[in-house]
């Protein structure tokens, strides 16, 4: 897709599932279910979107999926086909191997959106963790960096130190505070709330608007409705208030808004039935 001068792709690393409750908090299941439908186990169906920018400096991926390090156990708990095609073989398929990326834009360290970060590397019969893209600058706010090297009891399980720890051993790790912009034309802003450090990523395509990849922010089209947070979010409140904050401006700007998650509604612009009250208008990839 052509964005301004940027080509953008959306290369989804697997599909996965979540337990439906959690993926919606305090939203009642009679609500949630209209919108998503859950299988036996109560889970939903969701996937794993990482952008791929190409333009001056790049290209740029954002996020990496949930790449090789879960334990069949969590495979089965998560609906991984273990079959499916993953990350890098896309990326390879419309020429952009993993030498080729130059820079890694990681919205936080939850496992599921920084696990292509590194890949296994056996040598003189040891196991070890190298990062997978060997040309490539990784970016990461350095709240979620210390919220990750210190997860409380809550989100401990979500973070794996073998998706980032590799990354700073070879010197290819750029810490920021509030913003970046790791390209022209590429900001990642710190929005917090579904962790403590967690940025989205806003892409100026100029004529075309900006393209706002909302991560867990707003990770499913339902979620643009402020109430739809995530039992996942360790500060739901203010994810409500960013929420509030960056899709006023998505829609008052005609901003398109990426849902990371969404295997049905990857992309769409957003319309305010009433004030104050989102939906999303959904757009072909």
């Amino acid at each position: 897709m052509r964005w301004g001068r940027f080509e953008f792709h959306l290369i989804a690393d697997t599909e996965f599932r979540l337990d439906g409750g959690a993926m919606f908090g305090v939203i009642p299941k009679v609500m949630w279910e209209r919108a998503r439908t859950p299988d036996s186990a109560n889970r939903i169906r969701m996937t794993t979107h990482c952008w791929l920018i190409v333009g001056e400096g790049g290209p740029v991926l954002v996020d990496t999926g949930i790449g090789e390090k879960l334990s069949e156990k969590a495979m089965a708990q998560f609906g991984v086909d273990p079959e499916s095609p993953r990350l890098l073989d896309k990326l390879e398929s419309i020429g952009y191997p993993a030498e080729s990326i130059r820079h890694v834009v990681l919205t936080h360290l939850h496992f599921d959106h920084c696990g292509w970060n590194t890949r296994r590397h056996v040598a003189d019969g040891e196991e070890h963790w190298v990062p997978t893209f060997p040309q490539a600058t990784y970016w990461l706010h350095r709240t979620e960096l210390e919220a990750a090297r210190s997860p409380n009891a809550r989100d401990r399980a979500s973070y794996d130190s073998r998706n980032w720890e590799p990354l700073f051993a070879a010197g290819q790790v750029e810490i920021f505070e509030e913003s970046a912009e790791p390209i022209p034309g590429l900001r990642v802003v710190a929005a917090p709330g579904h962790t403590a450090g967690m940025c989205i990523a806003l892409l100026d395509g100029e004529a075309d608007g900006t393209a706002a990849f909302w991560t867990d922010l707003v990770p499913m089209a339902p979620h643009v409705a402020t109430p739809w947070v995530m039992g996942y979010d360790l500060y739901p409140v203010t994810t409500m208030a960013n929420k509030e904050r960056w899709l006023r401006k998505a829609h008052r700007e005609g901003w398109l808004s990426i849902f990371q998650h969404d295997p049905e509604v990857p992309m769409g612009r957003l319309n305010e039935r009433r004030p104050g009250r989102f939906e999303a208008v959904p757009l072909a990839p």
